[in-house]
């Protein structure tokens, strides 16, 4: 038997993270036996790439999706998750233990995320996607003690699967699963047992049934209470088939955020620009193919790029996202970051360069922004990763990126905010 691929994991002080992988895709519940049976499947199952999918997409520079675990890849949507382009409905359940009386409410949980990460997913999204919670606002009492569990960031299967088991049981009688596309498992954040360094997804193999509907992956909030900013909105994003930008040290030790800093929520949820990049925008379905352009051939580009970010009233047209085809599996995007909407608190507003890798799995380092001030840092005082904190390219600024003969200029700045960029091919 293979073992199973690593869940997605929160890091505590950090960013979340998601171990190479292993997981429990998302199981339904409803019949207690059979849960019990998929759980413990879980153990000895492999995290399989995804179907096929549907959404096949024309664009020249929309690389395909590989077996990469969270695939950059963009040419198919993995069905295997749901796709934010609609409203989703997500229901957020809490979970006491017998060994601790909670010090805080459901109420005082749900507004720890709510309605800041529906507010997050929204702007980012214009106005196209919205995260609906469903609050069971009340205690729902765990069969053990919160230390049976064993609960802590690379958590062992066996445990990993006694709670989940545990959880569904007691919550399935009170919740109808069929009616739920996220599920989110909160722990009493001041239990003994209860480690705030483990929130993570957990993607159960194969799905469970429960309630007439298969339940793939649920969120376990453990987080402490008022939780890490942003927490929320990066494990939703592995909901939505989203991967880890950072770059986790073997030894522990070493900086987590060498790959993108403060440019995605999905690589720190403490950045001071935390919208999702807009090759993940693209992917998940708020750009259109119209606000994508593809640069190809020798003759030099002119293009006027809207801020990435904006109000879910902001203007949601224009050109948003350039690529220019690096390899197969392998683009250069461009984009401008402006201190608006989701990145109101930017260290340094410009025009963002960055590699994407389709083959590269989650974690491993399927994006890396290009710094383009190698020399310099900025917001020491703020930023996760200073080094790249400054990496946006401004006005009058060039920078040619090593090794992909793409050289581009930022030319001027117009009144309503967008930037006039070339792209020109370095002979």
């Amino acid at each position: 038997m293979s073992r199973i691929p690593q869940p997605e994991v929160h890091v505590e002080g950090q960013q979340s993270h998601e171990d190479p992988p292993e997981g429990v895709e998302r199981p339904t519940l409803r019949a207690g036996a059979a849960v019990f049976t998929s759980l413990v499947a879980l153990a000895a199952t492999t995290l399989a790439a995804g179907p096929a999918s549907a959404d096949a997409s024309p664009h020249p520079c929309a690389l395909p999706r590989t077996a990469a675990h969270h695939s950059l890849g963009l040419d198919t949507w993995n069905s295997a998750y749901p796709r934010p382009d609609r409203a989703v409905d997500a229901v957020m359940v809490f979970l006491s233990f017998p060994d601790s009386t909670p010090l805080t409410t459901p109420d005082d949980l749900v507004a720890d995320h709510f309605p800041a990460t529906a507010d997050f997913f929204r702007n980012a999204s214009y106005g196209k996607f919205l995260l609906r919670p469903h609050p069971v606002r009340k205690w729902i009492r765990m069969p053990k003690a919160s230390t049976e569990y064993r609960i802590k960031r690379d958590w062992d299967a066996a445990h990993r699967a006694a709670y989940l088991r545990d959880a569904v049981s007691v919550v399935d009688p009170l919740v109808d699963f069929s009616r739920y596309d996220v599920v989110y498992l909160v722990a009493d954040p001041d239990a003994p047992g209860v480690d705030s360094d483990a929130t993570k997804v957990v993607n159960f193999e194969p799905a469970t049934k429960a309630d007439g509907t298969e339940l793939r992956r649920a969120v376990t909030v453990f987080e402490r209470h008022p939780p890490d900013r942003h927490v929320l909105a990066h494990e939703t994003g592995h909901v939505f088939d989203l991967p880890d930008l950072y770059h986790r040290p073997t030894d522990g030790k070493g900086d987590w955020d060498t790959h993108v800093g403060d440019w995605d929520v999905m690589g720190s949820q403490f950045g001071l620009a935390p919208e999702f990049l807009g090759w993940h925008k693209w992917k998940l379905g708020w750009l259109d193919q119209g606000q994508v352009r593809c640069v190809t051939g020798p003759a030099d580009r002119v293009l006027t790029l809207e801020p990435l970010a904006a109000a879910a009233s902001g203007r949601p047209a224009g050109t948003r996202l350039a690529v220019v085809r690096t390899g197969q599996n392998s683009a250069l995007a461009i984009e401008a970051r402006g201190a608006t909407g989701n990145d109101r608190d930017t260290c340094k507003e410009g025009v963002l360069l960055y590699r994407v890798r389709n083959e590269e799995a989650s974690g491993a380092g399927p994006v890396e922004v290009i710094d383009t001030h190698p020399k310099s840092g900025a917001c020491w005082d703020r930023s996760v990763y200073p080094q790249l904190a400054d990496a946006p390219l401004g006005v009058g600024e060039s920078f040619t990126v090593p090794g992909e003969r793409v050289r581009v200029e930022v030319a001027d700045r117009t009144r309503t905010g967008a930037w006039t960029v070339k792209i020109a091919t370095v002979r």
